[in-house]
């Protein structure tokens, strides 16, 4: 029978310092356009959650939400740019 000590260098063999890495600060500011837009949409949709959305509700909710495909859009995009061999310049 192993002891636990035994099993805890095979569970903990790369130390974790708690910070993301740099490749993970770099997807995040990539994808904070996107992520900035799901905040304002799911804003919008909050503050109509306990009444009846107004006009001036609902056209904040449209707005929010093309914000969120344009974002997606631009994200994809530029994921397809980068996969694609050379790049579209």
């Amino acid at each position: 029978m192993k002891s636990i000590a035994a099993l805890q260098a095979a569970v903990t063999a790369t130390p974790f310092d708690g910070e993301p890495s740099d490749a993970e600060l770099d997807a995040i500011e990539t994808e904070s356009p996107l992520i900035l837009a799901d905040v304002a949409l799911l804003d919008a949709q909050i503050m109509t959650i306990d009444r009846t959305p107004t006009e001036l509700d609902q056209q904040r909710i449209r707005r929010a939400h093309r914000r969120v495909l344009a974002a997606r859009r631009d994200l994809a995009n530029r994921a397809a740019t980068l996969a694609v061999p050379g790049g579209a310049a």
